[in-house]
């Protein structure tokens, strides 16, 4: 929610949130705009809209909003201007002072000038891109010309020796029609040039052969690089044509067909002297134009220049000007037009600061009045609001997801911070694991100042914002690997000799048939003689079950305790008879008492089948126990447990109800209205009230309520306890495939004595650690740890309904804030 702030603030309380109280501000018209820009730099109040019966547009400074909308709409066309030139933009050293009008003004003279500097390039690039097509085409079209006319005079030079040799027998009988015509009536050919796509080429060629019905002649000419488009700019692959036809019929056709192909005519002449000429005219022109394009060129990227150096401070200006305006449109004008009147939420303990900021506003606006500040009682629900740190926001975050808390109710915050990364350890227990992940948050947290500042991926940034949750996760991994004695599934004898010896050599791998305990019991974690014997895999299944279903029974019974404290702190008195003590006689007399077997049975060593315990202790409670008997007076005990928890079921089910009911009878009995309460009486009463407190009760409802938590906490003991066996799942597959990848990659290829199965080895077993073990599991794993605080920890006594404190706060403002 922030971070603490020095020694302006008192020491910071996770475990509820901050008091709130609702004020009110009477502020003149004269200092409002500096009032709220003072407030917007402390930012520790969040404001009520007094105006939301208003349309955006009905409001008083709607116009100021629509100034600093145009505004930021020329800033963003200023840096798409910037990114586009690759001028990044830098804050300035020396902070500029300037007026939000007269930064109005500049911003709209730089726009201008861009808007003309890119119009005038745009058009000259254009006529550039047009040139360069022109002499392409002068170039090949030339070429085509000059060699037809020499054809021409080679046919004409063939043609006339053949007359002068007479009527030989070798002359072409269709010389004599070629004399007959008429000499004296030349056929008139026109003839189009430009240039056209070479992708759109034959289709060009096919659709003019088809639209004239043959009556063309085409010539293409392959350019051989890209030309730059006049209309697009961008650089298109293209061919020189030259099209001949007869008949104006034909050449209106042409001209569509060349318009819808997109391609691009240009003027030809036939004479060879003037297409020199015009080749050295074009160039010429050309020449030109690219000194006028880089002059304007360099115009500009000194004006981006400049705007760059200041970009950052005015981008900061008009975003911190919009928020006040924002926020000045949600105070309502008093009656004499004179003052604005902002309400809003605030923690107590910044009373002090906001009426500093007030009267620092008022002394620097030369107001003649003062702003006033007064406290309002009221019975709407405040914000929740805890201050955070860098380290404990993640963990907040991680509650937040579920639910934000009620106003000062217990914060699961607080006690994620342990628990979560514990639950994520004993489903991740390797110390080799937890190694690598510890140096890869430890990248992220001794650069934090630098990636803070960068834009980074969305799952980088995911893991960035969680790097202090990895941190704790990967500490508690390496403390539950030593635990398990894994390195990557390897044991080592870390803390001291084994406790077992071989008493023959018939004591072979993977047996412990021979091995006799010649030791002290290893000092900490499993003994590494248990990895790799037949009994392995039984005995850490037995172990870890039983770990599992202490650690959820504990877990669970801490949600149940923490919901005491939330109706002692709300002097709720029904919950904490009708609701927090049948829980925990219903919990502790069924799993409770698993946990007190589990504890016994590894103190004595007995042999006793626990699952036959449970099960009978239901279906027989008064019969014998024999062998599974694990201490005097078990059964008569077993009894008593299970009249406690049939017990718990109606005292959780029936009093509460008709408790409430008297409570609202008396409360409202004889009442029009009723005094503001001193605190919340019922945090049920609540639920079932508008914000005064005089609607019906319905006792159908509350009872439905009730019976619904009721069935719910009962058949809840049961599956959650069984849910929070996922830790025994989880750390047993985490276990087996890290055992796998290690004999079967890494042992396998080091067993055929070769360096390139060895190393080939080597990279499968990395890249199987990595991706499977240390980013497939660890997303599991960080999953179902989730799940279990979500569910089975939070339901206990999170109600999850509150809504978070959101200050105006110039520090909190976005990039993408409209």
């Amino acid at each position: 929610m922030g971070d603490t702030r020095g020694g302006c603030c008192p020491s910071m309380d996770l475990f509820r949130s901050e008091p709130m109280q609702l004020v009110q501000l009477i502020i003149p018209i004269e200092s409002a705009h500096r009032t709220i820009s003072y407030l917007g730099d402390l930012g520790l109040l969040q404001f009520k809209d007094l105006n939301a019966e208003k349309s955006p547009f009905q409001r008083t400074y709607a116009a100021q909003i629509k100034r600093c909308g145009e505004m930021a709409r020329k800033l963003n066309f200023f840096k798409e201007q910037m990114l586009k030139a690759g001028l990044p933009s830098k804050s300035s050293i020396s902070q500029v002072d300037i007026n939000i009008d007269d930064l109005e003004v500049k911003l709209g003279e730089l726009e201008a000038e861009l808007i003309e500097i890119n119009a005038n390039s745009e058009k000259l690039q254009r006529s550039y891109n047009e040139l360069v097509e022109y002499k392409l085409v002068l170039q090949k079209a030339g070429d085509f010309f000059g060699a037809a006319q020499s054809s021409a005079i080679e046919q004409q030079r063939e043609f006339e020796s053949r007359r002068v040799g007479g009527d030989s027998i070798e002359v072409p009988l269709l010389l004599e029609q070629e004399s007959s015509v008429d000499q004296s009536k030349p056929v008139n050919l026109g003839f189009l040039s430009g240039l056209v796509p070479r992708g759109k080429s034959m289709a060009f060629e096919r659709i003019l052969f088809r639209a004239t019905r043959g009556n063309v002649f085409l010539k293409q000419a392959v350019v051989e690089d890209p030309v730059p488009d006049p209309i697009s700019g961008e650089k298109v692959e293209k061919n020189v044509f030259v099209v001949f036809y007869s008949g104006e019929r034909a050449k209106n056709k042409i001209l569509k067909i060349c318009e819808a192909f997109g391609a691009n005519r240009y003027p030809f002449t036939e004479d060879l002297g003037k297409q020199a000429q015009m080749i050295a005219e074009v160039s010429g022109k050309l020449a030109e134009l690219k000194t006028t394009i880089d002059v304007g060129l360099l115009h500009r990227a000194n004006l981006l220049q400049t705007i760059g150096e200041h970009f950052e401070i005015w981008n900061l200006l008009a975003r911190k000007e919009k928020s006040i305006y924002h926020i000045l449109n949600m105070l309502s004008l008093d009656v004499t037009k004179q003052c604005l009147v902002a309400e809003g939420w605030g923690p107590v303990f910044a009373t002090k600061q906001i009426q500093e900021a007030l009267q620092r506003a008022a002394s620097d606006s030369n107001s003649q009045v003062g702003a006033i500040f007064q406290v309002l009682l009221t019975t709407e629900a405040p914000p929740t609001y805890f201050r955070t740190n860098k380290f404990s926001t993640a963990f907040q975050e991680i509650v937040d997801a579920y639910g934000v808390a009620r106003y000062q109710e217990a914060n699961p915050g607080v006690y994620t911070i342990v628990t979560f990364p514990f639950l994520f350890a004993v489903m991740f227990g390797d110390w080799g694991h937890g190694i690598c992940l510890l140096l890869a948050t430890l990248y992220f947290i001794l650069r934090e100042k630098k990636l803070s500042s960068q834009k980074l991926g969305d799952i980088t940034e995911m893991a960035f914002g969680g790097r202090y949750v990895i941190l704790m996760m990967s500490l508690f991994s390496i403390y539950t690997g030593l635990i398990y004695n894994e390195f990557f599934s390897v044991p080592f004898e870390l803390f001291g000799r084994s406790a077992y010896e071989c008493r023959s050599p018939d004591c072979s791998d993977s047996t412990n048939v021979g091995l006799i305990k010649a030791g002290s019991t290893y000092p900490f974690g499993l003994d590494p003689v248990w990895h790799g014997t037949r009994s392995e895999l039984p005995f850490l299944n037995s172990l870890k079950m039983k770990m599992s279903i202490l650690l959820g029974v504990a877990q669970m019974n801490l949600g149940i305790i923490i919901s005491y404290f939330n109706a002692t702190f709300f002097k709720n008195s029904i919950n904490i008879w009708f609701q927090f003590l049948p829980q925990m006689i219903f919990l502790n007399s069924l799993f409770g008492y698993l946990s007190l077997l589990i504890i016994v049975k590894w103190c004595t060593g007995s042999n006793a089948d626990l699952y036959h315990v449970m099960i009978y202790m239901f279906l027989g409670p008064t019969e014998d126990l024999a062998e599974n008997q694990l201490f005097p007076g078990q059964k008569n005990v077993q009894i008593v447990l299970l009249l406690l928890a049939l017990v718990a079921v109606p005292w959780m089910l029936l009093p509460k109800p008709f408790l409430l009911k008297k409570q609202h009878e008396q409360r409202f009995q004889g009442q029009s209205y009723a005094p503001l309460p001193s605190g919340d009486d019922s945090l049920e009463l609540d639920s079932h009230h508008d914000s005064h407190g005089h609607e019906e009760f319905e006792f159908s409802e509350v009872f439905v309520h009730q019976l619904i938590h009721t069935i719910e906490f009962v058949l809840g003991a049961v599956s959650n306890t069984a849910s929070y066996l996922r830790l025994w799942a989880l750390s047993l597959a985490h276990s087996e495939l890290s055992s796998v990848f290690y004999d079967k990659v890494l042992v396998l290829s080091a067993g055929f004595n070769n360096i390139v199965i060895l190393i080939v080895g080597i990279i499968v077993f990395i890249f199987a650690t990595v991706g499977v073990l240390l980013l497939m599991e660890t997303l599991s794993a960080f999953l179902h740890a989730l799940r279990l605080h979500w569910v089975e920890f939070q339901n206990k006594f999170y109600e999850g309904d509150g809504y978070k404190f959101l200050p105006f706060s110039f520090a909190l403002l976005d990039e993408d804030d409209e």
